[in-house]
């Protein structure tokens, strides 16, 4: 045992707390329901790390340790590498590859042009790795552009999928799930209604995305959980002409194939991978991009208002966290870029009484309207810019007393 790991073990750190030393930690890349994700130099280069507050998890760490045990087993060239993991008294770190590259659709916006063909061909390395989960019994669960991270900047750069926080291994072939997971607007009905799921949830987030990189916007426009509901459920994909008049039928035959909302019926990752629109072969050249720059900036104002709200829920979470030396989670509050929470995740504190339908109905309408309001208050940019104040003033604090 080092002189170092000594001291750690007499500190009360658990033994592989010592890997803590061989990385350098850097700026906060983004910011979830339990940690936050921070770059970092390690032996191998430079990696991303996800810091898990054990807190956040009480009663529920099983949920790491099949993360961890599913990032060793799914080795893939478009999922996200795994390179190691380690503990500290207050927190789990899970270190995986670095994708640099920037996420779907703030990548494809950069570039010149974006064809349909392009499209087809994206869609086809996103779907090889979902069809290679399924083929292990894992389902994604919150398959959603944000997840999509391409690994470098360089134009031939892959496609990978990354954030396997609820993703859930199947204990055989017919086992389904009951708890409410994934995303607003990419969850699939029978997650939303509670039924019970399994891997059609994927192809469901599948069809969605590729509606949604098609055209720019969703398929779906509702606005609360209920209402959603009722859309998936009763109304069938809409394709406007005035965005879809250049689009092959073939890409519209490839959303109904996964837009359906019997899972019974939705074509399996197999079935979609063999499709004749993935082959490019019947893809149109129609450039995409004039439309997804538009739907682009559309949600990066959106983006700032979300922003605004969540820096003060951050800011008060940080007066209350637990934080070591580096103030892991001060600088996870002054993150830029804040995703929208999801539709629902796993009830994280044992003691905790799980939330009704009705409740989340409730919930997710008033989150949506406080939202909505605040995108057309014109105070919302000056409040985000006190909130990142505040932060700052709230950091310096706390890295003064230590």
């Amino acid at each position: 045992m080092s002189f170092s790991n000594m001291l750690n073990r007499l500190g009360g750190q658990p033994e592989s707390y010592e890997k803590k030393s061989k990385y350098r930690f850097g700026r906060t890349l983004g910011a979830g329901t339990y940690g936050v994700v921070r770059e970092a130099d390690g032996p191998t280069g430079k990696v991303a790390i996800k810091i898990i507050l054990k807190k956040s998890v009480k009663g529920n760490e099983r949920m790491v340790y099949d993360e961890l045990d599913m990032l060793q087993r799914l080795k893939h060239p478009h999922i996200v590498q795994f390179v190691d993991w380690f503990e500290s008294r207050d927190k789990f770190y899970i270190v995986t590859q670095l994708a640099t590259g920037g996420e779907l659709f703030d990548r494809i916006c950069e570039q010149g042009r974006f064809t349909e063909k392009d499209a087809s061909q994206t869609i086809k390395q996103v779907l090889s790795a979902v069809d290679f989960l399924h083929k292990n019994n894992v389902v994604h669960r919150d398959l959603k552009p944000e997840n999509l991270l391409y690994v470098t900047q360089d134009a031939s750069s892959d496609l990978v999928l990354a954030d396997f926080g609820i993703a859930k291994t199947l204990g055989t072939q017919e086992e389904t799930l009951q708890t409410m997971a994934g995303s607003f607007g990419y969850a699939a009905p029978e997650v939303m209604d509670r039924k019970g799921h399994g891997k059609p949830v994927d192809m469901w987030s599948m069809g969605v995305i590729t509606y949604t990189l098609l055209c720019g916007y969703s398929p779906f426009r509702s606005e609360n959980l209920h209402d959603l509901l009722e859309e998936c459920t009763n109304n069938s994909v809409v394709f406007h002409e005035r965005y879809w008049k250049d689009v092959s039928n073939d890409a519209k035959d490839f959303i109904n194939r996964l837009i359906v909302p019997d899972p019974d019926k939705r074509w399996t990752s197999e079935q979609a991978l063999n499709h004749t629109w993935l082959t490019g072969q019947t893809a149109t050249d129609h450039d995409l991009l004039p439309e997804l720059r538009r739907a682009q900036a559309a949600r990066a104002k959106l983006k700032h208002v979300i922003l605004a709200v969540s820096l003060q829920k951050k800011l008060a979470r940080l007066k209350d966290a637990e934080s070591d030396s580096e103030n892991d989670m001060a600088e996870a509050a002054q993150a830029a870029d804040v995703p929208l929470p999801p539709v629902s995740t796993e009830s994280v504190a044992s003691d905790k009484k799980p939330m009704t339908l009705k409740e989340r109905l409730k919930d997710g309408a008033v989150f949506r309207e406080v939202v909505l309001a605040t995108v057309r208050d014109a105070k919302a940019k000056q409040e985000a810019l006190q909130a990142e104040e505040e932060l700052e003033k709230e950091a310096k604090r706390r890295s003064f007393q230590g």
